[in-house]
């Protein structure tokens, strides 16, 4: 009987044990960390001024902006009122600024959008050239510029206007895609 009494006892505090745990469990649930969910901010910064460089050392691109927000979903970072130089084989760097950014898988693409500008000085290859666009997608490692969107080409003398626009920022060309439209003006 005594082995039947200790058998009793040991079931009841199994079961008062099980019992207490589930109620724990029901009153307090899981609480889901932030870096857990892809979608919810897992860093941020303020006042950013970063610079990547290339295998040789050589800057390659220089972010400047006054917040960025990161997501691990797709590594992306939203940026606002982003400035952006992208440095290449000519002196003069292409400059881009907007007022908002989203940079995907790190770095591999960037979209800006709204009040998009892009800019280059005049070096000895390129005259001084300007586009504005509402979107543009930057690859920064091809030093790829594209948009399907309507796009105002500018270069002294020289104003364009034309739907979509491929650049390949290294060499300073311009592919403009359709619907273009020059005026060449030699006093401006």
């Amino acid at each position: 009987m005594l082995t039947l009494k200790n058998l009793a006892i040991t079931l009841l505090l199994l079961t008062a044990t099980a019992f207490s745990a589930w109620s724990i469990i029901i009153s307090h649930p899981a609480k889901v960390n932030p870096q857990d969910d892809p979608k919810q901010i897992d860093s941020f910064m303020e006042e950013v001024q970063a610079i990547t460089y290339n295998k040789l050392g050589q800057p390659s691109l220089q972010i400047t902006t006054p917040k960025m927000v990161h997501y691990p979903e797709n590594n992306t970072t939203y940026i606002t009122t982003p400035r952006v130089i992208i440095y290449r084989q000519s002196p003069q760097p292409w400059f881009v600024d907007s007022d908002y950014a989203k940079a995907s898988n790190g770095m591999d693409s960037i979209l800006f959008w709204s009040n998009v500008n892009i800019h280059h000085l005049a070096d000895p290859e390129n005259p001084t050239t300007s586009l504005r666009t509402n979107t543009l997608t930057i690859f920064p490692n091809q030093q790829i510029a594209q948009t399907n969107e309507a796009v105002t080409f500018v270069q002294p003398d020289t104003t364009v206007h034309a739907i979509g626009m491929l650049a390949n920022l290294d060499v300073g060309t311009v592919k403009l895609l359709s619907q273009t439209q020059g005026e060449y003006d030699p006093s401006s």
